[in-house]
C-alpha cells in the first residue's frame, strides 16, 4: 500500500541526505519526494510517498524519528488529507491534434504554459487520479516529455502535521 509521510526537519545541511540514506540503507523505495522550507526558515517539510505494509511503514517512521534533525513524522495515509502533484507535459502538436490538446487541457483545468510551432506544454495540477486520467487521454495525441514534482500533502481541517 502507498503511504504519504510528512517529515518536519531542521533546515540544515545534510538532513535530506540522511533521510534518503535511511531509506536506501534499509532497502525501502521512495516513490516521490518533495522538500521545501516552511513559514519558519529554520524548518523544512518533506513529503515522502513510499510503499509497504503496516510493519514496514512503522519501521520507517520509527527510524525517521530517531534521526537527530527530525522534528516530527506523520503518516498522512492514516487520516484525511489533501494531496496534489504538478506535472508539465510537452505534447507534439500538429494541425490535427492542437484542438484536442487544448480541449483536454481545459477539461482537466490545465494551463498551456509554452507554445512552439510543433509543441504545446501543459501544466496540470491535481491528485493521482486526475493526473493519471489526463495522461491516459493525452498519450494517444503524442506526449513528448513529462516532468513531475512529486506529491505534496497536508492534513485536512485544523490539525497540523
Amino acid at each position: 500500500m502507498r503511504h504519504t509521510i510528512t517529515v518536519t526537519v531542521e533546515n540544515e545541511f545534510g538532513v535530506l541526505s540522511r533521510v534518503v540514506g535511511l531509506f536506501s540503507g534499509r532497502g525501502f523505495n521512495i516513490d516521490s519526494l518533495s522538500v521545501a522550507e516552511t513559514m519558519d526558515p529554520t524548518v523544512s517539510r518533506m513529503t515522502i510517498v513510499t510503499r509497504g505494509d503496516d510493519q514496514i511503514i512503522e519501521q520507517i517512521t520509527k527510524q525517521l524519528n530517531k534521526l537527530v534533525n527530525v522534528i516530527k513524522v506523520v503518516d498522512l495515509t492514516m487520516g484525511d488529507y489533501i494531496g496534489r502533484e504538478m506535472v508539465l507535459v510537452k505534447m507534439n502538436a500538429n494541425e490535427k491534434t492542437k484542438a484536442e490538446i487544448l480541449r483536454l487541457s481545459e477539461i482537466f483545468r490545465g494551463k498551456i504554459v509554452d507554445v512552439s510551432p510543433s509543441t504545446y506544454t501543459i501544466e496540470l495540477t491535481g491528485d493521482d487520479g486526475k493526473i493519471k486520467a489526463a495522461l491516459e487521454l493525452l498519450q494517444p495525441l503524442g506526449i513528448k516529455e513529462i516532468v513531475r514534482t512529486g506529491r505534496v500533502a497536508i492534513q485536512r481541517g485544523s490539525v497540523s502535521a
